[in-house]
């Protein structure tokens, strides 16, 4: 059994009415950070040029990763939130089991994978290359030393994502991948978990 299962088996579930309990996961998917990425990204691939498909192809690629992202955090770490009473956290307080959670996570992912694809497929690598780095964080690197390490990957991919989205697949403006890069690295540095 590997650690997000662990943690999604050993927080508390509570019954919850349906609008409740989609109000409550769509609260652990990390709404604030899920939606600056996902507008971030649409932002820069109409600043890019991207038409309305191919900005709808990395909007819709990156809102399912940060959903993945986001979920499968509060998914691992479930029984240290339940623990330190985190009442912020919809599975800490027991609005949403953590094996939804983890499930939500994992179709999310699941939804990442062709959407990045359709954007092109050395673009989608990319992106998928960064939720991944992602997932790393929220399954143990975030308590190393190389925790700021997902971040700058994960940020970095973003304007390569769209850039390599673009006819011809130009290469992404180094500048830009480092800055943002960088952006990400500062993020981690005011997170929490």
């Amino acid at each position: 059994m590997d650690a997000v299962e662990r943690a999604a088996r050993s927080a508390p579930a509570a019954p919850q009415r349906p609008a409740s309990g989609a109000l409550s996961l769509l609260g652990a998917c990390h709404p604030g950070p899920t939606a600056a990425v996902t507008v971030l990204v649409a932002g820069l691939a109409v600043a890019s040029g991207q038409g309305a498909r191919g900005t709808l192809f990395a909007t819709a690629a990156v809102f399912a990763g940060q959903l993945s992202i986001g979920w499968s955090n509060d998914a691992v770490d479930a029984a240290r939130d339940v623990a330190a009473g985190r009442r912020d956290k919809p599975v800490a307080r027991g609005a949403v089991p953590a094996s939804g959670v983890l499930a939500a996570a994992l179709l999310a992912f699941a939804l990442c994978v062709p959407l990045s694809l359709l954007f092109g497929p050395l673009a989608g690598a990319v992106h998928l290359a960064g939720v991944a780095a992602a997932w790393a964080y929220n399954l143990g690197l975030k308590a190393t030393v190389l925790s700021p390490v997902p971040y700058a990957v994960g940020f970095g991919s973003l304007p390569a994502f769209v850039a390599l989205g673009l006819p011809g697949a130009p290469a992404p403006a180094w500048r830009v991948v480092v800055a943002v890069a960088l952006l990400g690295v500062g993020a981690r540095a005011g997170t929490a978990s």
